[in-house]
């Protein structure tokens, strides 16, 4: 099923590309307008959604409606607010729903939870800060950290179970301080988070929120619903959180447009965290992360699998990525699949990675159906970079690629990835693949991009794949591919300020590489017996 699976969306992502895209000789093919910076972000927001025009099967993204009833609350500078907020929202919601206001100034809150059809509206010039002690957010609540589900403490604005909720204003959100409070200092940092969470323990006596015996937790994110249907956050500013920002927990409908997130700085400070989520809108966002930006997580090894959801029907138009580790990463939590994925008309401006994918072989699952179009790039690190062993010091000795291990559960696989309409300003490498030898990357296609990079290209564990239409310019001249079979460059031109291009093949799997019709390099057939 999986193979039909794969090959059914290969046809459909052709039939919509075609239809996309006006047909021309390839070796005369034109890149596509892609925006600028100056087109993208919090500030291009409009006051409308939009349709959402994707290659698979999407709802209809409609703002949601509150009742009329609005309610204008009065807080306290000189105590901590989160009784009066949350009275507040548990009224409204009683009573069928409404908008709360909050007044303009700077107020302190502990942890707020929003029920069913209530509208936070945080209006500019309001500042709500968060609370730096843990005992404003305890007791712990259900949520996932990581990808593994505990009972911690939440985050700063959490919901579960609710249905028609939002976040709106032009406001700013500032999370727990880092230079008072015990928030930060009680953080669980002995191990990665399966070796510390006992995968055998029932999720209630799963216990972070600092009551058990050595005091740890795991820091609340920013805004995190969870179980929650109809999610509405727009315009919002957020700064200085504990842990990632904005991150939807096994919710359906969910719209994010017009925020921005600063984290610069903070470890493990992503800016919005989608996981095991659907049918979901992220729009005119601008992130300043400490790592990665968009992303996308289905939950973590066997705890991934136990729950098994995926992260699906995802789109990301008209976004700026700024500072962060990956523009859009998928991972490296993937244990519940993450697949329709469609990021387009997006900007990452001065970000490490730009279109970035992480597993790991004891994380599960993985990603298909992942489609990139219309995207500008100007990066510190690599355009596309696929990192699926990591290191030793997270996973031990899976992260060495060989020898080659038996396929089981926890294997991961990315395929069926599709980039077109690229315009890489300024890169390291163009292409960095990192794949699993066992469960290598497959059907990968890129074309239409203009790049200038320092490198060319670098991949081991690569099947399957095409790159074709691109004016590529760079200063080495090595394109190196170890295990790599069934590989074409068609249409290509190869800039280069030292020697025309030498492909560089190793590995006993390498097979069936073509080069058509490209330029500074020999078009040849490259085949195994070439070797010997």
């Amino acid at each position: 099923m999986r193979y039909s699976y794969t090959w059914l969306v290969l046809i459909i992502i052709g039939l919509y590309l075609t239809s996309c895209h006006t047909s021309v000789k390839e070796e005369n093919w034109q890149l596509a307008e892609i925006p600028t910076i100056e087109e993208v972000g919090q500030d291009n927001m409009p006051a409308e959604i939009a349709p959402v025009k994707a290659p698979f099967e999407t709802i209809v993204f409609t703002k949601p409606v509150f009742p009329d009833d609005t309610i204008r609350v009065d807080l306290s500078e000189d105590k901590i607010n989160t009784s009066t907020i949350q009275d507040a929202i548990n009224q409204l919601s009683l009573n069928g729903g409404g908008t709360l206001i909050l007044p303009v100034g700077e107020w302190l809150s502990g942890r707020l939870e929003l029920k069913s059809n209530v509208n936070l509206h945080i209006p500019e010039g309001c500042t709500l800060k968060f609370s730096a002690w843990v005992k404003d957010f305890q007791p712990g609540v259900f949520t996932r950290i990581e990808g593994v589900e505990v009972m911690s403490l939440g985050a700063c604005i959490y919901a579960n179970n609710q249905q028609n909720i939002a976040i709106t204003g032009g406001g700013q959100l500032v999370g727990p301080s880092a230079s008072k409070g015990d928030i930060r200092e009680r953080i669980e940092r002995s191990d990665v988070i399966e070796n510390v969470v006992a995968s055998g323990l029932a999720v209630e006596q799963r216990i972070y929120d600092g009551t058990q015996e050595s005091g740890s937790i795991f820091p609340p994110m920013f805004i995190s619903p969870i179980n929650c249907k109809k999610v509405y956050i727009e315009g919002i500013s957020l700064d200085q959180t504990a842990f990632w920002n904005i991150v939807p927990i096994y919710c359906n409908d969910v719209i994010i447009r017009g925020v921005k997130v600063n984290s610069v700085g903070i470890k493990r400070g992503d800016g919005i965290d989608i996981e095991s989520s659907s049918d979901v809108l992220i729009e005119y966002s601008t992130l300043n992360c400490g790592d990665d930006c968009f992303t996308m997580k289905s939950g973590r090894g066997h705890d991934g699998l136990r729950i098994n959801k995926p992260t699906e029907n995802i789109v990301v138009r008209y976004c700026l990525a700024q500072e962060g580790h990956g523009g859009i990463t998928c991972g490296s939590e993937t244990a519940g699949m993450i697949r329709n994925l469609y990021v387009h008309d997006c900007v990452f401006q001065d970000t490490g990675v730009g279109i970035r994918f992480k597993t790991r072989r004891p994380r599960g699952g993985g990603g298909e159906n992942l489609i990139y179009e219309r995207i500008r790039m100007n990066l510190k690190h690599t355009a596309f970079k696929w990192d699926m062993l990591g290191g030793e010091l997270y996973v031990g000795e899976l992260a060495r690629r060989l020898p080659a291990l038996d396929i089981n559960e926890l294997t991961p696989k990315y395929s069926t990835i599709f980039a077109r309409d690229i315009l890489i300003e300024k890169a390291t490498h163009f292409v960095k693949v990192y794949g699993i030898p066992e469960s290598p990357l497959e059907n990968l296609q890129i074309e239409n991009v203009e790049a200038n990079c320092t490198n060319f290209f670098y991949a081991h564990d690569i099947v399957n794949s095409s790159f074709k239409n691109m004016n590529l310019t760079a200063n080495d001249s090595i394109i190196e591919l170890v295990d790599a079979r069934n590989l074409s460059f068609e249409n290509i031109h190869f800039n280069t300020t030292n020697a025309p291009i030498q492909l560089s093949v190793t590995g006993e799997l390498s097979d069936s590489i073509s080069i058509d019709n490209c330029t500074n390099i020999m078009d040849q057939n490259w085949v195994a017996d070439k070797m010997n």
